[in-house]
């Protein structure tokens, strides 16, 4: 891959390409070609930006070393949000889950892919949600954990994609704000916000992830 490229996709975010065990948005795309396209996207935003004085390109996210770059989605990624009803409430399963070896495991809600109808009945997504860390980040990330921090000399780095219809960011779960507080455990090290965790809690009491 081009070392000029501005965004470099991270091993964290690998785990969500050509993986249909993923729990969670999954990518069924070359994660070359996926890094490619969007460093073109982000670089017509970009000018866009400087010639229309456009919205940023890159969103704020939940702390300083994150941004979001939302992108019309080209791939075949779907939704994987539902919303909790009378109806479906009764398939609601949960388990503990890691993201990695490395992080704690954490008890997780979600609706079983199967019990929903397959992945037929998911509505492609609109939009990407396209999770950007700070190179700096992602390399005190990997020195708190004891792995080898990232070579490239991308500033930003696509951590996590996420499949929505909404161009905009949308509250992360409860649980991940929690683990993100724990820096050797698998998080980010950022405090937790009360405010921000609030917020999650009532858009993710009435909705739960489709595994």
């Amino acid at each position: 891959m081009s070392s000029a490229r501005l965004l470099k996709l991270d091993r964290f975010a690998l785990r969500q390409f050509n993986n249909s065990s993923y729990s969670g948005t999954r990518i069924f795309y070359e994660p070359e070609l996926f890094e490619q396209r969007v460093n073109v996207y982000y670089q017509e935003r970009l000018a866009l930006e400087v010639e229309f004085r456009d919205t940023p390109a890159l969103v704020q996210g939940y702390a300083e070393f994150c941004k979001h770059l939302f992108v019309p989605n080209f791939t075949s990624a779907r939704v994987s949000v539902l919303n909790i009803t009378d109806e479906n409430e009764r398939l609601l399963r949960t388990r503990y889950e890691a993201r990695t070896e490395k992080e704690l495991p954490v008890l997780v809600r979600y609706f079983p892919l199967s019990l929903v109808g397959g992945n037929e009945s998911l509505s492609i997504a609109r939009y990407l949600d396209v999770i950007l860390y700070s190179r700096e980040q992602c390399i005190k990330e990997a020195l708190a954990l004891g792995e080898d921090p990232p070579e490239e000399p991308a500033p930003w780095r696509i951590i996590s994609v996420k499949a929505q219809d909404e161009p905009h960011e949308t509250p992360m779960q409860p649980i991940t704000i929690m683990r993100n507080a724990i820096l050797s455990e698998g998080g980010s090290g950022v405090p937790l916000n009360r405010h921000l965790y609030m917020q999650a809690v009532e858009y993710w009491k009435s909705r739960a992830i489709v595994i």
